[in-house]
């Protein structure tokens, strides 16, 4: 291990131990102090300094997204750390962008983007041109954190067909945001309406480069960071498995002597660690900014998230009544790893886009 190394291993260490140390001393109905969150640095962590950033990378985003869901964290930082400060780092530069930016990184700005929580790939939104201008049409289902957010940019095709974002106020004449119930009470999610918004000019954000390329890589850091959030939960899941094994008594003896009981924690320690190689390699393909991360962003995703109903389903299982229980907390990581799986596209579409590098697979499952 070099010295720049041993510093970067360092760094991450203090990072997992901070986030630690203030996601488990917010209680579980509530979520974290967003001033607290801002005061930290969290927010901007992947921002350029020029715009008050720390000027790091993804990797550094995904050890706080791995504890928020080992904690199984409640608001809006995988929102606006993942999607709303990865949409302005793929913007050109413009005052409104930079200044979005700056409040952002300062928490004093709450943005959400509003991409189809389902989906896999795709721009929900699209400008057409009428008598009055410039309008915005289209709906995107379950975007996360929707209902509390400030400010949303909105993916869309403008008129040439191009991808761009639209910033909009939630308030906008012709926008409507809905609130969606899911299973899952530590996560909000909306159902987002647009109804001929104008599309003024200032509020439309061009991307830099290819911007087919870089609505790809919002979809893969969305799919990335869920799969990081299941690593954590599932993490949780296995050390509250062997710990209440270790002190549960049956028939005399703790249930953790038991050869039943020893296979199933094993069986969940290698899925848990394979899903950690997956996840580390997709956040590290993040980080570096490279183009090619769809498939390391599909294995993580498909392989990290079922696993995590998994893990979280046989935790409930060997914690027998008690997992049942309000005060275990094993049924919030469940229904979290249940809304994980579906989120940014499901393990059976994200293994579909992997079978299409496959030509035969591809046809076959064309034929099924």
């Amino acid at each position: 291990m070099t010295a720049e190394t041993a510093g970067f291993t360092e760094l991450h260490e203090e990072l997992r131990e901070v986030a630690r140390d203030l996601l488990g001393r917010t209680a579980a109905e509530a979520a974290p102090d967003w001033r607290a969150i801002a005061g930290s640095g969290w927010l901007g962590l992947e921002a350029p300094e020029p715009l008050d950033g720390a000027g790091a990378t993804f990797a550094e985003v995904a050890l706080v997204l791995r504890e928020m869901g080992r904690a199984a964290a409640r608001g809006p930082y995988p929102a606006v750390a993942v999607l709303g400060v990865g949409a302005l780092g793929l913007l050109e530069s413009s005052p409104g962008r930079d200044l979005l930016f700056r409040e952002t990184v300062a928490g004093t700005a709450v943005p959400a983007v509003a991409l189809e929580g389902e989906a896999v790939e795709g721009v929900p939104f699209r400008i057409g041109r009428t008598a009055r201008g410039p309008l915005l049409y289209g709906t995107a289902a379950f975007v996360r954190d929707a209902p509390g957010a400030d400010r949303l940019l909105l993916p869309a095709l403008d008129p040439d067909g191009t991808p761009v974002v639209v910033e909009a106020a939630p308030d906008a004449p012709g926008l409507e945001v809905a609130e969606q119930p899911v299973v899952d009470e530590t996560r909000r999610f909306g159902l987002v309406t647009a109804h001929g918004v104008e599309a003024r000019p200032d509020a439309v954000r061009r991307f830099r480069g290819d911007p087919k390329a870089a609505v790809r890589r919002l979809h893969e850091r969305a799919a990335v960071a869920v799969a990081c959030d299941s690593l954590g939960l599932s993490e949780a899941m296995l050390e509250a498995t062997v710990a209440y094994a270790g002190v549960r008594e049956q028939f005399g003896r703790a249930i953790g002597s038991f050869q039943a009981v020893k296979h199933a924690c094993a069986d969940m320690f290698v899925q848990v660690k394979v899903a950690g190689k997956l996840v580390d390699g997709a956040v590290r393909v993040q980080a570096e900014g490279r183009d090619d991360g769809g498939v390391a962003a599909a294995m993580a995703k498909s392989y990290a998230c079922a696993a995590a109903v998994e893990v979280a389903g046989k935790a409930m299982q060997l914690h027998g009544g008690m997992g049942y229980t309000w005060e275990s907390g094993v049924h919030v990581h469940l229904k979290r790893a249940v809304l994980n799986r579906a989120l940014s596209g499901s393990p059976a579409a994200h293994r579909g886009r992997l079978a299409e590098r496959y030509p035969p697979l591809a046809r076959e499952r064309a034929d099924a």
